[in-house]
C-alpha cells in the first residue's frame, strides 16, 4: 500500500509521524495542522482515483486512500496524546486498511478462488489484530510488575530504614543501661554526676 506524503505531513507536525516511535505528546496547534494536512491528501488522493480511473480499479485506490487516511489520523492521535491503547489502534487500523484492500483485490478472481482470497485476507486481518492486542497487554502487564516491584522496593526500603533505627534505639538503650551500671561505682554526688554524664551521652532525661 502506498504511504502518505510524507513531506506534507512531516512539514505540518515539524516530525515524522511513526506508530512504531510513540514517545512525546505533540502540540495542539501542530496536531491540528498535522490533521488538516491528512484529509487534503485524502482528498487529492480521491479525486485522483476519480478522474483516471473505473471499476474496480478504482474502489480499489478509494480502499487504499481510504485505509492510508485511517492509519494517518491513527498515528496522530498516537502521537498527539501517547498510550498504548492508541499504540494498539494504529495497528488495527493498519489490519483494517489492509483487508479492505484485499478485499477489492479478491474481486479479480473468479467463483471459489474469490471467496478463498478473502478468507485469506479476513484471517490476515484477525491475526494482526491478535498480535497487536496480545502486544499491548503483554507491555501493560510489564509496566504493571515495575509500578509494583517499585512498590515494594520501597516498602522494604521503609521497612530495612525502621529496622535500623530501631536497632539503632536498642543499641543506645543498651549502652546507657551498662552507663548507668557503671555508675554504681561512684557514690553521693560522683555517682549523679556520672547517671546525668550518661543522661547527656545517651539522649535520656
Amino acid at each position: 500500500m502506498k504511504k502518505f506524503n510524507i513531506n506534507a505531513i512531516a512539514m505540518a507536525i515539524g516530525v515524522g509521524i511513526c506508530a512504531g516511535a510513540i514517545a512525546q505528546s505533540m502540540p495542539k496547534v501542530q496536531y491540528k495542522s498535522a490533521n488538516a494536512a491528512i484529509a487534503a491528501e485524502n482528498k487529492a488522493a480521491r479525486a485522483a482515483c476519480g478522474r483516471s480511473l473505473s471499476s474496480n480499479a478504482k474502489n480499489i485506490c478509494n480502499a487504499e486512500a481510504s485505509g492510508r487516511e485511517k492509519v494517518a489520523k491513527a498515528e496522530l492521535e498516537a502521537k498527539y496524546k501517547p498510550s498504548q491503547e492508541r499504540s494498539y489502534r494504529v495497528h488495527v487500523a493498519r489490519a483494517n486498511s489492509d483487508y479492505s484492500v484485499a478485499k477489492e483485490l479478491c474481486n479479480y478472481a473468479a467463483a471459489n478462488a474469490k471467496h478463498v482470497c478473502v478468507k485469506e485476507a479476513k484471517a490476515a486481518a484477525v491475526g494482526a489484530k491478535a498480535d497487536a492486542l496480545t502486544q499491548m497487554k503483554i507491555t501493560n502487564a510489564n509496566q504493571k510488575a515495575a509500578e509494583t516491584s517499585a512498590r515494594a522496593i520501597k516498602v522494604a526500603n521503609e521497612k530495612a530504614s525502621d529496622a535500623r533505627k530501631d536497632s539503632v534505639s536498642d543499641k543506645n538503650d543498651a549502652d546507657y543501661a551498662l552507663a548507668k551500671e557503671r555508675c554504681d561505682f561512684f557514690s553521693s554526688d560522683a555517682k549523679s554526676n556520672c547517671v546525668n554524664q550518661a543522661k547527656a551521652r545517651f539522649g535520656k532525661s
